[in-house]
């Protein structure tokens, strides 16, 4: 699959078979199918997600609810609607959500705002790369 959002986002192998791979011994990993064909992967997992733990700049909405997060949400070039479907899995299981995205990927943050996410601020990976930081409960 392609980043279209931010090519730049997703380097050198990420994500990774691991990473992918321990989505779905969590019970999170997902395929996203259109006329049988896979077209699109996301994790969607339960909190608490270690790197929210901190928030810079803002703060989360609600802080004391758990909330499942969205990661390694990516689809097959050309294919749209990939985010409208996750959000419709999401909510339909959790109303509290929460998903961080690249500062260069317009695309995530014009999608983020058009389904009624809140910027809270910013937070960091493991690897110390920065992130923007949304919830929508």
């Amino acid at each position: 699959m392609q980043a279209s959002g931010n090519r730049k986002q997703w380097t050198n192998g990420y994500p990774s078979v691991e990473a992918v791979q321990n989505d779905i011994r969590r019970d999170g990993g997902f395929v996203i199918e259109d006329d049988g064909k896979i077209v699109g992967y996301f994790a969607f997992l339960p909190s608490p997600e270690p790197t929210y733990k901190e928030i810079f700049g803002g703060q989360w909405l609600d802080d004391t609810r758990p909330y499942h997060v969205i990661h390694r949400m990516g689809g097959l070039h050309g294919t749209h609607g990939i985010f409208s479907s996750v959000m419709d899995f999401a909510f339909a299981r959790d109303p509290n959500i929460r998903i961080d995205t690249h500062r260069d990927n317009v695309i995530m943050q014009h999608n983020l705002a058009k389904h009624g996410f809140t910027y809270c601020g910013i937070i960091y990976l493991l690897s110390g790369d920065e992130r923007l930081a949304y919830q929508r409960i």
